[in-house]
């Protein structure tokens, strides 16, 4: 395979198994919805039932707005600050009146007419809370006097006002924010007339002070603008400057004017007679026809006798087709032909001649206008000096002239006052007692606060999900262990003789599942007719024990079975199997004592023979690591057709370890939602450094409703229903 088609083929099983884990992911967090689903929602409903209890004990909060409209009253009455410009009313116009009505001054003056300092609602000795009591309580603060009482009303009315333009508009919403909803009316109202009596005072204050103050500058402007015109007049007296219309002229501007603009004219009809003129010599130079020139060309007469000439032109043409030159008929053609060009080159000759004329006319009149403006200019360089000084004084009488008029018209404004009538602004929408309050909004606080309970609910059960380091399914086996799964046991009640479970139910589930495992064991290791399987698991209790002899006793059904019990620190099996606990076991035979024959024991109702671990020797691991231990496995692998062998667990002694090195394989038992996998997955490195040859993992235990349920596991299987003995089974359909 080319090395392009295998890094793609290699890059494509990549994103396989990115997509594949992805899936794994999101399903994961599914189940873990699904899995604590009650815990989820009862956390989303205790936290609204206790938002919903919180926000119905607090007090209720009514807002009352009033709203304004800015008048247009065209910034008539003036301050001394806006004599010599006035404001445009915008944004910012709107803006600065929603900041006078926030502002302390107009707080102080509704204070004031609403007698606010003696309303228990605005008396801070009657409202201390619960913190303010504790600081008092431990002389941090001291309790409120009446001297706090103006200050703590004007901190209450600024801080439950609200002042907001409308957008795009010159409206303003003018809000109070109170428990009492007549209280919250009242205050807005008083807000929106106080601000426009306020607005009203100040206007008339503002007019006094700049009447005042034009009253006494319009005698001294008066002064200095009839001296300044006195100055005028005596300068134009004595150079006798004439005045016409409010302009000083000596008739030489206008001359001179009208010249230059007959100049202009002049020489621009020079430049056209000058270009035909130039082009005509130049054809005349060349040799070529005059009638082809444009100038010669554009003359109607001229073109009217080309036209006859062409047309007297075509006339000899068709005759001579048919005509001989001699003859009659030809012969005048031939005389009309000439006569037309004839007449053609002395139309030709008059309009040259035209042209010439023209162009020594135009030549004639620029020379005599140019001299005559050489003549004006001189006489206005003259009138031009004191023309300077005349400027000068004009300027000075016109700027004196504007700021008089201008001074007086604002005089005459304020002085009228034709605007105090009309305020500020109007109470378009006065405030009325609203009926339902701002705050507390009882019906979003409580979803919200079901949305953030139930999102609270979802991190805990995700928390939950990840402190749970157990393995839950079939599918966190390969996930986890990255093992195959042999088979899936159900959770069983212990009964008593659990070992023998596989033959007092057959048809269970659980039967099922150890013929599950039965089978793959015997596809592992195929070709080998001796198998020696060990049975381990992580810890103890997790049911490695009652897996071997169930195993066994289905394995003794077909084949020559011999289940040995090696975990000679806790035997187990043969209680798990009903059989009489006696001193003659493993421990014996490996130490030479007795023979294999004196130790091996039958199960009732089945072909098993079982050797147990007898009596628990002092060192259980040197006994196995001993060439007689291992000549005796051996042997007794070639006379049973599978020897199963029930090992102490992997984390906690390394028996295991050692009896794997003598197996043909290893099954791992793992107890579901009990067994950290972190601990499985050490064991499970243990035996591979070991060079075991891993059959499968079985997981032992599990609750098939719950991961049914939870995990999506067993889900083809049908549903499963609990018999009599305790443990799952398929219901039939």
């Amino acid at each position: 395979m080319p090395p392009s088609s295998a890094a793609n083929e290699h890059t494509s099983i990549q994103s396989a198994t990115q997509v594949r884990e992805d899936n794994l992911e999101l399903l994961t967090y599914w189940r873990t919805l699904v899995k604590h689903k009650l815990t989820i929602v009862g956390l989303g409903l205790a936290i609204s039932v206790l938002a919903a209890v919180v926000a119905y004990m607090v007090t209720p909060t009514y807002r009352a707005t009033a709203l304004l409209k800015l008048e247009d009253n065209g910034a008539k009455v003036l301050s001394i600050e806006q004599v010599y410009s006035s404001l445009e009313r915008g944004s910012e116009q709107v803006q600065t009146q929603a900041d006078i009505l926030r502002s302390r001054a107009v707080a102080e003056l509704v204070a004031t007419k609403l007698d606010l300092d003696h309303d228990p609602a605005f008396d801070p000795r009657l409202h201390i809370g619960p913190l303010a009591k504790l600081k008092i309580a431990l002389g941090i603060a001291r309790p409120p006097t009446a001297a706090d009482v103006p200050s703590a009303v004007l901190g209450e009315l600024m801080g439950h006002l609200t002042v907001s333009p409308v957008r795009m508009s010159d409206l303003i919403e003018v809000s109070y924010d109170s428990s009492d909803p007549r209280l919250a009316a009242r205050v807005a109202n008083a807000f929106a007339q106080v601000y426009i009596r306020n607005d009203m005072e100040n206007k008339f204050r503002m007019t006094q002070e700049a009447n005042a103050w034009l009253n006494d500058h319009l005698t001294g402007l008066k002064a200095k603008l009839e001296a300044s015109e006195q100055r005028l007049q005596d300068y134009r007296n004595k150079e006798n400057i004439i005045e016409v219309n409010g302009s000083a002229l000596s008739g030489s501007g206008n001359q001179l004017e009208g010249l230059v603009t007959n100049l202009v004219t002049a020489r621009m009809k020079l430049a056209e007679a000058e270009t035909a003129y130039r082009q005509i010599r130049q054809a005349q130079r060349q040799g070529m026809p005059l009638d082809t020139l444009p100038m010669v060309m554009r003359d109607p007469v001229v073109a009217q006798l080309e036209q006859v000439v062409a047309e007297k032109q075509q006339k000899v043409s068709e005759l001579s087709k048919r005509y001989g030159p001699k003859f009659i008929t030809m012969i005048q053609a031939q005389a009309e032909l000439q006569q037309a060009k004839q007449n053609l080159q002395h139309q030709v000759a008059i309009v040259v001649s035209s042209i010439e004329h023209t162009y020594n006319q135009a030549q004639s009149n620029a020379a005599a206008l140019s001299g005559a403006v050489s003549e004006v200019k001189g006489s206005i360089r003259q009138a031009n000096e004191k023309q300077f000084a005349l400027t000068d004084l004009e300027r000075d009488v016109k700027t004196n002239q504007q700021v008089y008029d201008m001074f007086l018209r604002r005089f005459k404004e304020t002085s009228a006052a034709t605007d105090l009538t009309k305020p500020v602004a109007s109470i378009v929408d006065p405030a009325v007692p609203p009926s339902v309050p701002i705050r507390p909004k009882k019906a979003r606080i409580v979803m919200v606060a079901l949305v953030l309970g139930l999102l609270f609910g979802v991190g805990v059960a995700v928390l939950l999900e990840r402190l749970d380091t157990t393995v839950r399914s079939t599918e966190e086996v390969g996930l986890r262990l990255n093992q195959p799964i042999l088979t899936t046991l159900p959770l069983l009640k212990d009964n008593g003789h659990m070992g023998r479970r596989y033959l007092a139910e057959p048809r269970s589930q659980f039967a099922e599942a150890i013929r599950t495992a039965r089978t793959g064991v015997l596809l592992s290791a195929i070709d080998q007719a001796h198998k020696v399987l060990v049975i381990t698991s992580s810890l103890p209790g997790e049911g490695k024990t009652t897996f071997a002899a169930n195993l066994a006793l289905a394995h003794a059904q077909t084949k020559r079975v011999l289940l040995i019990d090696a975990d000679m620190r806790r035997p187990r099996l043969a209680k798990e199997l009903g059989l009489d606990d006696d001193l003659t076991g493993l421990s014996a035979l490996a130490s030479g004592e007795v023979e294999p024959k004196d130790c091996i024991r039958s199960v009732s109702e089945s072909s098993l023979q079982v050797i147990t671990a007898g009596a628990v020797p002092p060192n259980p691991l040197e006994l196995m690591l001993s060439q007689r231990f291992q000549e005796t496995i051996a042997g007794l692998s070639r006379e049973f057709d599978l020897v199963i062998i029930d090992s102490p667990p992997v984390h906690l002694v390394s028996d295991a370890i050692v009896l794997s090195t003598l197996a043909t394989g290893v099954v791992f038992v793992m107890k579901a939602n009990s067994t950290p996998y972190q601990v499985a997955q050490r064991c499970l490195r243990a035996l591979q450094n070991a060079k075991a040859t891993l059959f499968g993992i079985v997981l032992n235990q599990l609750d098939f409703k719950k991961a049914e349920s939870h995990y999506g596991d067993y889900s083809g299987y049908g549903s499963y229903g609990k018999d009599a003995a305790g443990y799952y089974m398929k219901e039939s359909s």
